[in-house]
C-alpha cells in the first residue's frame, strides 16, 4: 500500500499456512522507507483474545492504520464472540463505508485456527484457496513458495519459515527476522 504523504514506505510480508487443524501466521520484521531500512525488528503478527477466544492477526501497510483496524476488529469480535467471519465482514463493511476508515492503508490476515481470512479496505473478506494466504511487499513470493512446499510432508510452521526465507532472498522489503504465531482449531 502506498500513501502520497510518505512515498516509498514499504511494509512487510505476512504469510499464513494451514495444515490440518493448525494455522501458522509468520511476519517479517522489516520496515523500509525508500531504500533505507528503518527498522528490522517490527512485530506485525499479534494474538488477540477478545472474549477469551484466541485470534491471530498479521498486518501489512501503515502501522498506525493497522493498529486502528486491530482495535476495531477486537471490538467486532467482542460484540460477536466466536463468530470470526461475521466480525471480519462487519469490519470490512465499516472500513469501506466509513469516511475516516476508508482512508486507512493496511491489509489483514485473520485466523482463529478454524477459519482463515484476508481482509482489505476494498470491502473484501477472502477465504484463500490452497490453505495459504499472503499479503504485503513480498506476499506473492511467500505465497508461491508456501504453495510449492505444501506438496511435501512439512508441518505448517516449517512451510511458513522456509517460504518466508525464500521471500526474504527475493524481496528487498522483506527480512528474515520473523514473528511466528501458531493457533489450532478449537
Amino acid at each position: 500500500m502506498s500513501d502520497e504523504r510518505f512515498p516509498g514506505w514499504h511494509g512487510t510480508t505476512i504469510l499464513a499456512v494451514r495444515r490440518g487443524a493448525e494455522v501458522v501466521v509468520a511476519g517479517d520484521g522489516q520496515v523500509s522507507v525508500g531504500q533505507t531500512v528503518m527498522k528490522g525488528t517490527a512485530r506485525k503478527v499479534r494474538r488477540l483474545s477478545p472474549g477469551g477466544r484466541d485470534v491471530v492477526v498479521g498486518f501489512a501497510g501503515s502501522t498506525a492504520d493497522a493498529f486502528t483496524l486491530l482495535e476495531r476488529l477486537e471490538k467486532k469480535l467482542e460484540a460477536a464472540p466466536g463468530q470470526l467471519q461475521r466480525a471480519c465482514v462487519e469490519l470490512a463493511k465499516d472500513w469501506r463505508t466509513d469516511k475516516y476508515l476508508r482512508n486507512l492503508e493496511a491489509m489483514l490476515i485473520v485466523t482463529d485456527g478454524a477459519q482463515l481470512y484476508v481482509v482489505t479496505g476494498a470491502g473484501d473478506v477472502l477465504e484463500p484457496e490452497h490453505d495459504v494466504a499472503a499479503i504485503g511487499s513480498g506476499g506473492n513470493y511467500a505465497l508461491a513458495a508456501a504453495r510449492a512446499l505444501g506438496d511435501g510432508d512439512l508441518d505448517a510452521e516449517a512451510i511458513a519459515r522456509r517460504a518466508m526465507a525464500i521471500a526474504a532472498e527475493i524481496c528487498v522489503y522483506t527480512n528474515g527476522n520473523l514473528t511466528v504465531e501458531r493457533i489450532s482449531a478449537s
